[in-house]
């Protein structure tokens, strides 16, 4: 008696443990994960579009950078990206003269757009061909709040294909690509490969149109989703 009393305990524990991690594995941890990846959502309340100067449409948000600015600047250049410099009477000169006689500059400056407010922190450029009428460029802006403790640099890549006139100002501007998730995906490979990416992840529906006009009038598309790369640290 005493023996088959002593297997019913048995037994009785053993599917107490079964019910137990049937418990953790299927009802616990699910939520826990769902909880974690609500988190991600955070930033689906950052902005969606850039504006020009004079308060138009620009070109969409489509990359998330998570890391502080010296992250920021040596992981982009490590994938082979040039900053931008800034936009001066001689750098406005250089520009159009390497255009005219296609001469290559990887530190061309890009024009202002704004988010929060503010013109870009940082911008970089990777050139194509000889000549900077043809160049992928990337702004970003340093987000005002934390995310999961980290700073926050919302970017917007776009490829300039050629110069030409505006087709809502008749200004002599860059036309960009339609393609703006060719960027997007340009950027977190090549932080990859450097070996800057801790993590990559995409946030879907970040985008509530998949299509639009800048304020230069030009055409872009997306499938909506924001790429999120979070930068490996920095060693000592």
């Amino acid at each position: 008696m005493r023996t088959k009393s002593t297997l019913r305990r048995y037994w009785h524990w053993i599917l107490l443990g079964l019910l137990v991690w049937a418990g953790l594995a299927y009802l616990l941890a699910p939520l826990v994960w769902h909880q974690i990846e609500r988190g991600e959502d955070a930033l689906l309340t950052g902005p969606r579009l850039t504006e020009t100067p004079d308060g138009h449409p620009g070109d969409p948000v489509n990359i998330a950078l998570l890391g502080v600015e010296e992250q920021v600047a040596r992981a982009m250049t490590a994938a082979g990206w040039y900053p931008a410099a800034p936009i001066t009477f001689a750098t406005s000169v250089r520009i159009v003269v390497d255009a005219v006689v296609q001469r290559p500059d990887g530190r061309a400056p890009v024009s202002n757009l704004y988010l929060f407010g503010r013109k870009e922190d940082l911008a970089f450029e990777l050139p194509v061909g000889n000549s900077p009428r043809r160049r992928h460029h990337v702004r970003f802006w340093k987000w005002d709040r934390l995310h999961q403790g980290k700073v926050v640099w919302f970017g917007s890549a776009s490829f300039d294909e050629r110069v030409g006139l505006s087709y809502t100002t008749g200004e002599v501007t860059h036309h960009i690509g339609p393609d703006i998730d060719a960027e997007r995906g340009l950027i977190m490979r090549g932080l990859e490969q450097a070996g800057w990416a801790a993590r990559e992840y995409f946030i879907a529906d970040f985008h509530p149109h998949l299509e639009g006009h800048n304020g230069g009038g030009d055409l872009w598309r997306t499938d909506g989703r924001l790429g999120v790369v979070d930068l490996r640290a920095l060693v000592p």
